[in-house]
């Protein structure tokens, strides 16, 4: 036996699902751009490491003006990139968690419906096994009050 309480329930489960998957696509969506946020942060960083290794090795057998000031200037753009990268990197991270408790109140309200239903389910049953165990009774004393007045 279903109670009406929790048929009544099942359309704001099922929205509350759908709302908690789009939440959860959303979160996987957001924890892909950290991690290519993060992975271009990274290219940067490598590349601008590389760049000055070959300063070094340059610089060693002597450079003239014109170089170093190319040098300087592109290591000042890359330096510029890099952090406005960190930054990318920053706001990706705040947005994934951002993201993370929304779905994490999204679940927890699909657990509270859940259980709610569930609750609701089990009073039906409760109720219903008395109202069983009452029509039981009164069968036996039907059949008790049958039985004595049979046997006068």
């Amino acid at each position: 036996m279903t109670d009406p309480r929790a048929r009544r329930m099942a359309p704001v489960l099922d929205m509350a699902l759908e709302e908690e998957r789009k939440a959860a696509r959303t979160l996987g969506e957001c924890q892909r751009q950290l991690e290519d946020a993060g992975n271009r942060l990274r290219d940067l960083e490598h590349y601008a490491s590389e760049y000055e290794k070959g300063w070094t090795q340059r610089g060693s057998q002597g450079v003239g003006r014109d170089w170093l000031i190319n040098y300087q200037r592109f290591m000042s753009q890359m330096h510029v990139a890099i952090e406005q990268q960190r930054q990318t990197v920053d706001w990706y991270a705040e947005s994934l968690q951002r993201a993370r408790d929304n779905w994490r109140q999204r679940y927890q309200r699909v657990e509270a419906l859940r259980k709610l239903i569930e609750r609701y389910r089990e009073e039906a049953r409760t109720r219903a096994d008395k109202q069983e165990q009452k029509l039981l009774d009164e069968l036996t004393q039907r059949l008790f009050s049958h039985r004595s007045s049979s046997n006068e």
